[in-house]
C-alpha cells in the first residue's frame, strides 16, 4: 500500500502521521510471521496515539462528525487489541486485515 498524495488532507502534521502509518503497513505485508507480531504491536500503537491525538483535534475544532469518526477509531482499535492479545491463533486475520482491509 505505497503512499499515495490522494491521502494527503493538507495537513503536514497528519500526513506526515499517515505516511508513517502506510509505512509501517508496508512492513507488516512483508514480514516474516515471527517479526508480525511485534511490528503488529509497533502499528497498533501508533494508531492508538494517532486517534487519541486526532480525536482532541476534531473535538477543538468542532467537527461535526466526531461520534462518527470516534467509533470508527474505536472499532479499529478492538479489531487490533484482538490480534495482538493472540497473534499465533490470529495471524491470518491480521495479515489479511494488514493486506486488504487497511486501504
Amino acid at each position: 500500500m505505497p503512499w499515495d498524495e490522494r491521502f494527503s488532507l493538507g495537513v503536514a502534521e497528519m500526513d506526515a502521521t499517515h505516511r508513517e502509518f502506510v509505512e509501517m503497513a508496508d512492513q507488516l505485508v512483508a514480514a516474516p510471521d515471527e517479526s508480525f507480531p511485534a511490528l503488529f504491536e509497533a502499528l497498533r500503537e501508533h494508531t492508538r496515539l494517532h486517534f487519541e491525538h486526532e480525536g482532541k483535534l476534531m473535538k477543538a475544532c468542532r467537527f461535526p462528525a466526531i461520534g462518527e469518526h470516534n467509533g470508527e477509531h474505536l472499532r479499529v482499535l478492538a479489531h487490533a487489541e484482538i490480534v495482538v492479545r493472540a497473534p499465533d491463533r490470529h495471524l491470518t486475520l491480521a495479515t489479511r486485515a494488514v493486506m486488504h482491509g487497511l486501504r
